[in-house]
């Protein structure tokens, strides 16, 4: 029961993280993150399929490797999660604790992915 229970939510983790590459308002990398994890508690199999994508190969690997993301990855998700984060902020006009707990959270973001995750450049295509 367990392992379906994992690879039901791996298939529809993978599936949002899918749909997030094309939509901006979906964040690719935690939905493929717990796809991964969810394969590897629910089949080893489907973990070295997950593992050999061009969905992992893109979005994961580097930072799943070396704990580490290139620059422009890490503008693409600070940008949304700060598009997302100014939403809450917008709509909580009437809530100042909202937004003064918004404000935290949006300065810890960006400390977190500016000094705390390593940038790596990033590699030019193959021509």
């Amino acid at each position: 029961m367990r392992k379906i229970l994992y690879l039901t939510l791996g298939v529809i983790s993978m599936a949002l993280g899918a749909v997030g590459v094309v939509l901006p308002i979906l964040p690719t990398t935690p939905f493929l993150l717990l796809a991964a994890f969810c394969f590897a508690k629910s089949s080893q199999r489907l973990h070295r399929w997950f593992l050999s994508t061009q969905l992992y190969e893109k979005h994961l690997k580097d930072f799943v490797q070396t704990r580490a993301m290139t620059m422009k990855t890490k503008l693409s998700l600070m940008s949304m999660a700060s598009a997302m984060m100014l939403l809450g902020f917008l709509m909580m006009e009437q809530v100042p604790v909202g937004r003064i707990a918004i404000a935290c959270v949006w300065i810890f973001h960006l400390y977190y992915f500016l000094f705390r995750i390593r940038t790596i450049p990033s590699r030019e295509p193959s021509e």
